[in-house]
């Protein structure tokens, strides 16, 4: 199936069913019933055709393991989850899901020019004998363009800043065509600026393409920037709605386990040097928000 036909079926109208459906699922690894709790417990939400959804939860909350279920890496324990009415296998088989991971290093060790690397998933499946069509230069170069990253085409992948990277690599995500973008942690060392820039990135290439884009994170800013609704997840499903629907207290309850450790910080901090902010940059004028980042 080429990318004009994955526009065409990625804008069909909201009755046709949602995107994602992710249907009471749980899980728990090998070994964690010891624990008696498992990592996720009867997840249930709906991803709508054309959204972006932003995970925000704490590290350690079931946010990744909820990802690798999406990709079909993982089966849940119990429940079901359907991408457009197929399988995540299924769905992954028929490169319908485009995944950007949370650290990519591998290429960083070959010679390989930004251009090669988006072209990487259109030539999976021809000969290695075979040359790369003018087809496929047109829409790796229609994927750098979407990204703001045209003029990177010709450097080597290993010179790129953390910022252009990613834009790199969203681009060969997006390039076989996929329905689903799923996107782990994808700002980690990005400041707000460039978080908010991010954003308006991945909104010209849902538009674009029709494409749905699940976000997965443990900043607030970055969520906020990425996202038409949230899901704030630790273990079970705390909200689902806009952004503008986070409380003080639906945050309170997802962090609620990095906020014991803050305060408990603080509190020593206190107690070592006679004021709250021990001169560790832990105390209420530090500017640090729920996730110990920038506020």
């Amino acid at each position: 199936m080429d990318a004009s036909t994955h526009q065409t079926s990625n804008t069909q109208t909201e009755n046709a069913g949602p995107a994602i459906s992710v249907d009471g699922v749980s899980f728990s690894y090998a070994g964690s019933s010891m624990t008696g709790e498992p990592v996720l417990e009867r997840v249930t939400l709906d991803v709508r055709r054309g959204e972006r959804l932003g995970i925000l939860g704490p590290n350690g909350g079931g946010k990744s393991t909820l990802l690798k279920i999406l990709l079909g890496v993982l089966k849940p324990t119990e429940g079901r989850v359907r991408i457009f009415g197929v399988s995540p296998d299924e769905a992954r088989r028929g490169r319908m899901i485009g995944y950007l991971p949370q650290r990519v290093t591998a290429e960083l060790r070959f010679p390989l020019r930004v251009m090669d690397t988006v072209l990487q998933p259109l030539a999976v499946r021809q000969p290695a004998w075979k040359r790369i069509g003018g087809t496929a230069l047109a829409r790796a170069s229609a994927c750098l363009e979407m990204v703001g990253a045209r003029r990177l085409a010709e450097k080597q992948i290993g010179s790129l800043s953390g910022g252009q990277m990613q834009r790199v690599l969203i681009a060969r995500a997006i390039a076989a065509g996929p329905r689903v973008l799923l996107l782990d942690e994808p700002t980690v060392g990005i400041d707000v600026e460039g978080q908010r820039r991010f954003g308006e990135m991945l909104d010209t290439v849902r538009t674009e393409e029709g494409i749905t884009v699940v976000v997965v994170s443990h900043e607030l800013a970055t969520i906020a920037a990425t996202s038409d609704r949230v899901a704030c997840l630790r273990r079970t499903l705390h909200f689902h709605d806009t952004p503008r629907g986070l409380t003080p207290d639906v945050l309170r309850e997802v962090f609620r386990h990095d906020l014991a450790v803050l305060e408990g910080h603080t509190h020593d901090c206190a107690h070592e040097h006679g004021h709250a902010d021990g001169g560790c940059g832990c105390g209420p004028d530090s500017g640090l928000g729920v996730d110990g980042g920038p506020a």
